[in-house]
């Protein structure tokens, strides 16, 4: 049980207790304002009756004089706030000095006791005092009403006992609430967290070292946790039985490519091919960002194939990975160096983080990195923004990290360094300047454009110059590869060798390859049921569901799949009310303008689909714009019969290599850009034109009405090359010829 469930549960019960306690208090307070208030009108009537008896024979004399005289003698009683005399007509005949000004004129219970000749009694608040009123009448000797004696009587004292009954309560239940908290907390540490603790350790020692048993032998005796130690020690020796016969078949299985790649193998390819060197990777994004919400700090570990993929290269020889510190708690969970060991539950490697200011982000970030690289690499027709400012702070900021690789690696010989992406495409060239030794490979994550395109960029040499400093140039698909030696043979004095692929610049060569990145594939996993209320929850129902999931970026083709998803309701209009399609598009780069118009036309275009094909509560679309797990798409992969990928221009797309892997059952149709990475490999997919609306429209058509077996058929074959060729085996290819020249 969490310390947080205890503290729930204890405080439901001081809850209960509350309630019960302010209930028990609310009934005595009660009873005692009903027995008080009872008291007081019972001594009112009688000393209503007694005076009642001495003022009406001055009354019926008519001495005004003589009757305040008489009401004077009665003033100063306690809690007596008052005397008055009203004649027959309700008119104030006299009245004692102390008698409250504000119900002289006539008060409707003495109207009431003229009208029923009978004694009247009521609270009343008066200049914030609470009174009780009552009204006797006064009559002849023939029997007949002459007017009516007011007594005002104060009843604050109520108001004070019931309010010292509720603070005594109070007062008491915090004393027992005190005494059950410390008694609490003894209890809880006593039994439950020492004993807890030694169970945790050994856990966590059976898992990190292999050892069983360890941090058990105080709390063997324990009653409380007996049945959990003996389950726990098994549990232990089960667990160590399974890392010695994984660790045995990944050793056996290192060189034999035909087999599987696991996270187990991969560990264990990079200890025997690196022994004992030492990994360093560069990357903009952090493995683990620690945020802070409501004082409390927690490690958040980012939607990212590139963590998927290089985690376990960097865990199997306590490596450091270099990141930009993004978390509002990095700085807090860092050391003055801004280090810190991760995983957070089982530290493996060393997590570098460097800080850059809000000028630093903008410019080198949301400026160059995303406003013209980005759109420069990715033919999606957007403009790229080239200001002079972005590329002082991206210059910046490459030099900023090489500094931090740099003094990292200043007592390493020959350390090797992975460099991830477009954000660092200087530093390569920077670190190999002071550190020729150092073996460096660079993947750039996205597309690699034409001569021609790229030859639009003003600092086109320094970013190419940077780039081969490289030892390896990693690019998705062979294609890149062509179009940056292209590139480079038309930007560049250098060599170029098209047989080894290899481009020579001054006395360095660097080495150009494809490698195509994949998904964690696990055959192996039992998949999720496939349960509808998922669906439902969004408020579809239909039958055919069509589903898109894609960052709400302008290179995704997110506007050309919906005209695609128009068109084919305008040319099948019988699957109106039977056909959704679900568009799942988290926000990306806010900070950038054209994502956020991006944002809004996506959103007018999906409402006017909407508009046009809507019946009942039947939408054709429904766009959610949340970003989901990977827990969360995996029963949405597996109940759509087809997955869009209409991506413009992509470097791999590995949300159609994730629908491929969540369909265990065969089952579903992938629709597939040509101008994605992932197109190359995945024959099974419907390959499509995103431009050409009518293509997607029939694409789908005949995805809804392709039979069971041909769906199997492709689907086998998709899942086939994603489970060979899985992101394991791209980390150890990737290594591998990072260290083979």
């Amino acid at each position: 049980m969490k310390m947080r469930q205890i503290y729930i549960i204890s405080a439901l019960v001081v809850v209960l207790v509350v309630i019960l306690s302010a209930a028990f208090t609310f009934e005595q307070t009660l009873q005692e304002e009903r027995n008080l208030s009872s008291d007081l009108q019972y001594r009112t009537r009688l000393l209503a009756d007694s005076l009642t008896e001495s003022v009406e024979p001055s009354y019926q004399v008519n001495s005004a004089k003589s009757l305040e005289g008489l009401l004077a003698k009665f003033t100063g009683r306690s809690r007596l706030a008052g005397l008055a005399v009203y004649d027959s007509k309700g008119q104030n005949v006299a009245a004692s000095t102390d008698f409250p000004e504000a119900i002289l004129t006539t008060p409707p219970l003495v109207a009431d006791a003229i009208a029923n000749d009978a004694a009247k009694g009521d609270y009343d608040q008066v200049y914030g005092r609470n009174l009780y009123l009552f009204a006797e009448p006064l009559h002849n000797t023939g029997g007949a009403v002459i007017g009516v004696l007011l007594v005002a009587q104060s009843a604050d004292y109520i108001g004070s006992y019931v309010a010292q009954i509720w603070e005594g309560s109070a007062l008491r239940f915090l004393i027992l609430l005190l005494v059950f908290l410390l008694i609490l907390a003894l209890l809880i540490r006593l039994i439950i967290l020492r004993p807890l603790h030694n169970l945790v350790e050994s856990v966590k020692t059976a898992r990190t070292r292999g050892e069983t048993g360890a941090g058990l032998e105080g709390i063997r005796e324990h009653a409380f946790f007996k049945p959990l130690v003996g389950e726990i020690s098994k549990m232990t020796k089960s667990l160590l039985a399974a890392r010695l016969s994984a660790a045995e078949e990944a050793r056996m299985r290192l060189e034999k490519l035909e087999t599987p790649w696991t996270a187990e193998r991969l560990k264990e390819f990079i200890k025997a091919y690196l022994k004992d060197r030492k990994i360093f990777l560069v990357s903009n994004r952090e493995p683990y960002i620690h945020s802070k919400t409501k004082n409390e700090i927690t490690a958040e570990v980012p939607a990212s194939g590139m963590v998927t993929a290089l985690e376990p290269v960097v865990e199997a020889c306590g490596g450091t990975w270099i990141a930009h510190g993004s978390g509002n708690a990095d700085r807090e969970t860092a050391d003055v160096n801004g280090k810190i060991q991760v995983p957070p539950d089982d530290p493996k490697y060393t997590l570098k983080r460097v800080w850059l200011s809000e000028k630093e982000v903008n410019g080198h970030y949301v400026g160059f990195s995303n406003e013209a690289l980005w759109p420069l690499c990715h033919l999606a027709h957007t403009r790229p923004i080239f200001r002079k400012e972005d590329w002082k702070e991206y210059r910046r900021v490459n030099n900023k990290f090489a500094q931090a690789l740099l003094a990292e690696i200043k007592d390493v010989d020959q350390p090797l360094i992975l460099v991830q992406d477009f954000h660092f495409a200087l530093l390569p060239a920077i670190v190999k300047s002071s550190r020729p030794d150092a073996q460096i490979c660079l993947f750039w994550h996205i597309p690699w454009p034409s001569a021609e395109t790229f030859s639009i960029c003003p600092w086109r040499k320094e970013i190419i110059a940077g780039m081969i400093g490289a030892d390896i140039l990693g690019f998705h698909t062979q294609a890149y590869c062509n179009n940056f030696m292209d590139t480079v043979g038309k930007e560049m004095e250098s060599m170029i060798d098209l047989e080894r692929f290899a481009i020579t610049h001054g006395n360095h060569t660097t080495y150009i390859k494809p490698f195509p990145i994949s998904i964690a594939f696990a055959s192996d996993k039992p998949a999720l049921p496939a349960d509808r209320s998922v669906l439902e929850k969004l408020g579809i129902g239909t039958i055919h569901i069509a589903l898109g999931v894609d960052r709400m970026d302008y290179s995704k083709g997110i506007l050309e799949r919906l005209k695609g998803v128009e068109l084919f309701l305008d040319e099948h209009p019988d699957y109106k009310s039977k056909f959704t399609f679900l568009q799942i598009a988290p926000p990306s780069r806010e900070a950038v303008a054209k994502y956020r118009e991006y944002n809004e036309a996506v959103t007018r275009e999906a409402e006017r689909i909407n508009k046009k094909f809507a019946e009942g509560d039947w939408r054709p679309v429904v766009l959610e714009k949340k970003h989901y797990t990977h827990e969360e798409l995996a029963p949405l992969y597996r109940l759509s019969n087809v997955c869009l990928v209409t991506s413009l221009h992509d470097g791999m797309n590995l949300v159609a290599k994730e629908f491929v892997a969540a369909r265990d059952d065969e089952m579903g149709v992938l629709i597939l850009s040509q101008f994605t990475g992932a197109s190359r490999g995945l024959a099974g997919a419907l390959i499509i034109n995103p431009y050409n609306g009518e293509q997607i429209a029939e694409s789908i058509y005949g995805a809804l009405t392709m039979p069971a077996a041909e769906q199997k058929r492709r689907m086998h074959s998709m899942r086939e090359s994603v489970k060979n060729y899985n992101i394991y085996r791209w980390s150890a290819e990737l290594i591998k010829a990072a260290t083979s020249f």
